[in-house]
């Protein structure tokens, strides 16, 4: 038999997310109800690393804040990139999350304070749309990422899984 070896991972983008402040759309009812919907707007940001460019504003994120400790998180936005090589391409970003922390730093994170990112796990699998063909390779790859929420911005790290 042969032995499996882990995979590595790759970095490919650091991303700052701006974004303004939650919309409480409230309790969800009905079939699959499992939660609190919080719509949180992404007005712009910047990507670097493998891939420069910027968040454009229009995004959101849509999450539901199945406890006082848990969100699953489902953000949706666009970046442009500036590459010499794709210059002007876009790349449409929906990425699925993970958050989870002790009540009082979730708590904290609501009302917009500063938490310690170490103190909240905040896992995403990000998947993309592209515009440009050689950006292909990023819809035939695996990603995942970590971050981190501030009061005005979501930092995050994607990595390609090799």
């Amino acid at each position: 038999m042969t032995a499996l070896t882990a995979p590595a991972l790759e970095p490919v983008a650091t991303l700052t997310v701006r974004v303004s402040a939650p919309l409480e759309a409230g309790e969800i009812t009905g079939t699959n109800s499992r939660g609190q919907r919080r719509i949180i707007p992404i007005t712009g940001g910047t990507v670097s690393g493998r891939l420069n460019g910027r968040v454009l504003p229009g995004g959101a994120d849509f999450q539901l804040v199945v406890s006082d400790t848990l969100a699953d998180l489902d953000a949706r936005y666009l970046l442009q990139l500036d590459d010499p090589a794709w210059a002007g391409a876009h790349v449409f970003v929906q990425n699925r999350a993970l958050r989870r922390g002790s009540p009082e730093d979730i708590a904290r994170l609501v009302r917009g304070e500063p938490v310690a990112p170490a103190a909240i796990y905040f896992r995403c699998a990000p998947t993309f749309e592209v515009s440009h063909p050689a950006l292909v390779w990023m819809t035939e790859s695996l990603f995942i990422g970590t971050g981190a929420r501030f009061p005005d911005r979501v930092e995050m790290r994607f990595f390609r899984v090799c």
